[in-house]
This record gives C-alpha cells, sequence and structure tokens, in this order.
C-alpha cells in the first residue's frame, strides 16, 4: 500500500512552522511526525501539501492509495485500523477525517459516498501550535517505547548520577556525557547518537537529545523537552521543542516554547511563559489576523525557521515570530507578534529583512553544517516573503 500524509485543516493553524514544511515534518517528541508514521508504517511516505512546497516535499501517487491526515500521531491501534481500509471507506474520529482510500486520478472526494469507520480510540492530535509542547510528554513517552522496544541501551559512565535509570536510553554510535544528572522519574530520557551533555548539566524527563546536538555546562533542563538533532542548548529550558539545526547556546530562560530549525537566540535571551496577573494567554492567528484564546496560563515563544535575536532580548508572554527574522535592540520587549523578514526592533521599529540580505547570512549559517541553501530553499522562502507581505510595516 502506498500512504501519503496530507496537511488537513490543521495547517493554518500550526504557521509559522508549516510555512517551510508540511504538518508531517513538524518534530514533536523524539521523532517527526513523518518519521513516526514511517516506523509504524514500515514504509516511505510522501506528502500532499501547499503548492510551492510539492518539489521539496513531492507527492507518489501509486494505483491504490491511503491518504493520512498529518495532524495525527501513530499508534497501535490506529495504525491497524489504517492497514485494514478498503476502496469507499474513510476513518474520522467526530467529524475529523484521519484517514481515507483512494484510487489514482481521484480528483473529488466526496465522503458521503465513503463507508464510514470511527476510531474511538485515544490518539494524539497536533492542531496548533502550542500542542507541540503541551503534549510533548505524552508523544516523548509514545516514541521512547517505539524506538526502545526489546533493545538495550549503551553503557552510561558511573560518573553520571541516574535517577531511575531504566527509564534512561543511550543510542550506540558515541553519544558523550560524564559528571551529569539525569533524572528519569517523572518521563523517559533519550540520548542519540553523536550527542553529548557537558558535565554540571541537570536534566529532568522526559527528555529527548536528538543526533550530533549538544548540551552546554550547567544547563538546566527540565521536561518535556526535546532538543533536535544538530543544536547546541544551555541556560534554563522548561518544557520546549527545539525542531533542530537551532541554537541557544548561553544563559537565559525558555520556556513553554517552539524553535524551529536554523534559530539562533543570543546570550541572555529569556522569554515570559507566565502573564503578571496569570490570565490566559493569546497568540498570534494568521488565519483571523489577531490574537487568540490558547486555553494556556503558560505559554512563551513561538519562533519560525532561520528567525534569529541578539543578546539581551526579552520575549513577552506569548509571543509569536515568523520566518527569517532579526531581532536586536530592543531595549525592551517587542512585540507580541513580529512578521517574517522583519529586522531591527529598536527605537525606530522594524524594517523589512531583505531577501537579499537575509540569504546572505542564510547560506553562511547553512554552510557551516555542511549544508548547501539550495535553489529549491530560496524559491520557499522567497515565496514565505511575498505570502507576508501584508503584515510587515513597509
Amino acid at each position: 500500500m502506498n500512504y501519503i500524509l496530507f496537511d488537513g485543516p490543521s495547517r493554518n493553524n500550526l504557521l509559522p512552522f508549516t510555512y517551510t514544511r508540511p504538518v508531517a515534518d513538524i518534530r514533536v517528541g523524539i521523532l517527526t511526525i513523518r518519521e513516526k508514521w514511517e516506523s509504524y508504517l514500515s514504509c516511505t511516505t510522501t506528502t500532499v501539501t501547499e503548492d510551492y512546497l510539492a518539489d521539496k516535499y513531492p507527492m507518489v501517487e501509486m494505483e491504490v492509495n491511503v491518504m493520512i491526515n498529518a495532524s495525527y500521531l501513530p499508534n497501535e491501534g490506529l495504525v491497524a485500523k489504517i492497514k485494514t481500509l478498503e476502496e469507499n471507506q474513510a476513518i474520522f474520529q467526530g467529524d475529523d477525517v484521519i484517514a481515507f482510500f483512494a484510487v489514482e486520478g481521484q480528483e473529488d472526494i466526496d465522503f458521503d459516498d465513503y463507508k464510514a469507520i470511527e476510531f474511538d480510540g485515544d490518539v494524539l492530535k497536533i492542531e496548533n501550535t502550542w500542542d507541540i509542547f503541551s503534549k510533548n510528554g505524552d508523544a516523548i513517552k509514545a516514541d521512547f517505547e517505539l524506538i526502545t522496544e526489546d533493545r538495550k541501551s549503551e553503557t552510561i559512565s558511573e560518573t553520571n548520577n541516574l535517577i531511575a535509570p531504566e527509564n534512561i536510553f543511550i543510542e550506540e554510535g558515541g553519544a558523550k556525557l560524564e559528571y551529569v544528572s539525569l533524572n528519569a522519574t517523572n518521563g523517559p530520557i533519550y540520548i542519540a547518537k553523536d550527542a553529548e551533555i557537558m558535565e554540571g548539566a541537570l536534566i529532568r524527563g522526559p527528555f529527548a537529545l536528538c543526533e550530533s546536538s549538544t548540551i552546554k555546562m550547567g544547563a538546566k533542563i527540565y521536561g518535556p523537552t526535546t532538543v533536535g538533532p544538530f543544536s547546541k542548548v544551555g541556560g534554563e529550558v522548561n518544557n520546549s521543542v527545539i525542531f533542530g539545526y537551532s541554537n541557544k547556546g548561553h544563559e537565559g530562560f525558555l520556556g513553554n516554547s517552539v524553535l524551529g530549525e536554523w534559530c539562533n537566540l543570543g546570550a541572555d535571551t529569556n522569554n515570559s511563559n507566565l502573564k503578571n496577573n496569570y490570565a490566559e494567554v493569546r497568540l498570534w492567528d494568521y488565519q483571523t489576523e489577531g490574537f487568540a484564546k490558547t486555553g494556556l496560563q503558560f505559554c512563551g515563544l513561538m519562533m519560525g525557521d532561520h528567525s534569529k535575536c541578539g543578546i539581551n532580548t526579552m520575549f513577552n508572554t506569548g509571543t509569536v515570530v515568523g520566518v527569517s527574522a532579526n531581532i536586536f535592540g530592543t531595549g525592551g520587549f517587542p512585540r507580541n507578534f513580529v512578521p517574517s523578514f522583519s529586522w531591527g526592533g529598536g527605537s525606530s521599529g522594524f524594517t523589512t529583512y531583505l531577501t537579499k540580505k537575509a540569504f546572505e547570512v542564510t547560506k553562511i549559517v547553512m554552510s557551516r553544517r555542511g549544508i548547501e541553501f539550495t535553489e529549491q530553499e530560496e524559491a520557499i522562502l522567497t515565496h514565505v516573503f511575498e505570502e507576508t507581505k501584508k503584515f510587515r510595516r513597509e
């Protein structure tokens, strides 16, 4: 069977992260949503997403296909149900379509003509940006069970202080950690190959440190937190998700937050995750173009890919930063919504971060990781620049 992950109606609720990737390539837990599905299905998947992303994330259609809503995270019960799908059948949870059968060339889908199969089991769904951190603990636990089943952890050096070591797993491949405190009482701790935790770090699970990432000396990490691949993290972090290739390398607090890829937080950057009056946090909503309720008391920073901030930057509770913004010299809090390709933020406010200058920086940043900034990537960011023009004060 050919499995295709589609963005679904939650795509716009997950901006700015879905400006530069399909829903399926969001990281929550240890793995991306796509990696979870491919592990459960034992096959590769392709994607139905926005046209401007299709060159990088193409769809491969075969004679028969099963379409899966990428907002839903797989589990054994759901996957078993999906594998039984036949022609003109669809799986629903309430009014939401989780998956449906489609034949090659089938352009119009009328679910009135489908046999509806209700899925009444528990399932995690990522439908808002704040779900990425608020559901991260459950996602780490599920991924941990999936990845470590019938496997044995690498031996952990006796210099480390381990609490609930049965919930700690180190991948083969040379992870380095000495004189570190790992407390897995409240959830598992997963450390991938080529990762490093420097001496003096204090970590509480649930926690995931992905491939080739580093936790700096003396860092304090409270779970549930995920540090994606090729990232560096120092200071204090609480219940946050870093997709990958991003740095928070110095002191400062990051809490109840999500960072995309290729982000960098300057030294002593801090974010607020709780309002002074303890009121419900509102976040910028790209669909209504206003601030919407989250139902959360704790909610910090949402920062899209390629965005950066200078030293001593302070982010207010519930701040959304778009793609490829460069924030510096604020002397206070930047506003709670910073549009994509914004530059500055000091007394003179923001100006437009022109693509020529932005792409020069992007090429340098990516080349440091041995990754080329391709014409394909440039085309995606150029599209985002044009699409988000209405939010900037030109």
